[in-house]
């Protein structure tokens, strides 16, 4: 190719690879998302529960669990700019990267001392069910438990090694919500746009999403719920056909996978639910 048919090549790709380099925040779900889980969760909440929940959040600027839904987000970010310690300890504890066959958990490779979504989970749930344990200790643990039982059923926070759950699967996407288009990464879709795309505030995609029923839960009698969460959302990766065939995206890839994305978050409010219940209500 002569330099001159090559430079100026060159200048129409560049902005495409631009586009292409810019990836999404990897966050759970936005924060639209998170606070939809917490909103539904405490619906389904007992009244013990639900008195306890109020008793641990009292001083929060939001003392809802849609109102710290969002804080493990917060913490982390502060961590790269403040040094947050909080921030920096937690922040793998937000996914769970699996071996491409299968979605095997084991522990010791997926989640070592404990420092993955389930392993997470699982602790906090424990600080937050121990009444002998501080307030504060047991206030964190319970913004901990809304956030990652969130982030538990986002299926690209339990993605594969090796391409770090999406965040390296460089997309364009070019829809309604972006004509133009817009580089990101497949993580970033499901974090974001999937919901985002809807067009609905929260009121309006509560109001959607209790129009379903929640699905029948297979993991209720699960040893470790967690890792049943999870294991669920890696296998939708595959039977859902999320990586698409082309690195191009339009609202067409959007509306087919948002009933998934608003079953998962419909399915994380109610086990949400079930876990502050279990933890909080004696009698539960």
């Amino acid at each position: 190719m002569a330099a001159g048919v090559e430079s100026a090549a060159m200048k129409r790709l560049l902005p495409a690879l631009i586009l292409l380099a810019v990836a999404a925040p990897a966050f759970g779900w936005s924060k639209q998302g998170h606070q939809l889980v917490g909103e539904l969760a405490e619906r389904d909440l007992t009244p013990a529960a639900r008195a306890e929940v109020q008793r641990l959040l009292a001083g929060e600027p939001n003392p809802t669990l849609a109102g710290v839904s969002t804080w493990a987000d917060e913490i982390r970010a502060q961590s790269r700019t403040t040094g947050n310690p909080l921030g920096e300890l937690s922040s793998r504890w937000h996914y769970i990267n699996f071996e491409r066959a299968g979605c095997d958990y084991v522990p010791a490779r997926e989640c070592p001392d404990g420092n993955c979504v389930i392993g997470a989970i699982n602790a906090q749930r424990a600080i937050l069910a121990d009444a002998s344990q501080p307030l504060q200790a047991r206030r964190e643990a319970l913004k901990f438990v809304v956030h990652f039982v969130g982030d538990a059923h986002q299926p690209m926070h339990a993605g594969f090694r090796h391409d770090r759950g999406g965040n390296n699967f460089q997309l364009n996407y070019k829809g309604k919500g972006s004509p133009q288009g817009e580089g990101t990464n497949l993580h970033g879709v499901w974090d974001y746009w999937l919901l985002q795309s809807a067009n609905l505030d929260n009121a309006g995609y509560t109001a959607r999403l209790l129009q379903s029923p929640v699905p029948v839960d297979p993991a209720r009698g699960a040893d470790n719920r967690a890792a049943a969460w999870t294991i669920e959302s890696c296998r939708l990766i595959d039977s859902e056909s999320v990586y698409p065939a082309r690195r191009r995206i339009t609202d067409t890839y959007l509306d087919r996978h948002r009933p998934t994305a608003e079953t998962r978050v419909r399915q994380a409010g109610a086990r949400l639910a079930a876990l502050i219940n279990d933890a909080l209500d004696p009698a539960h």
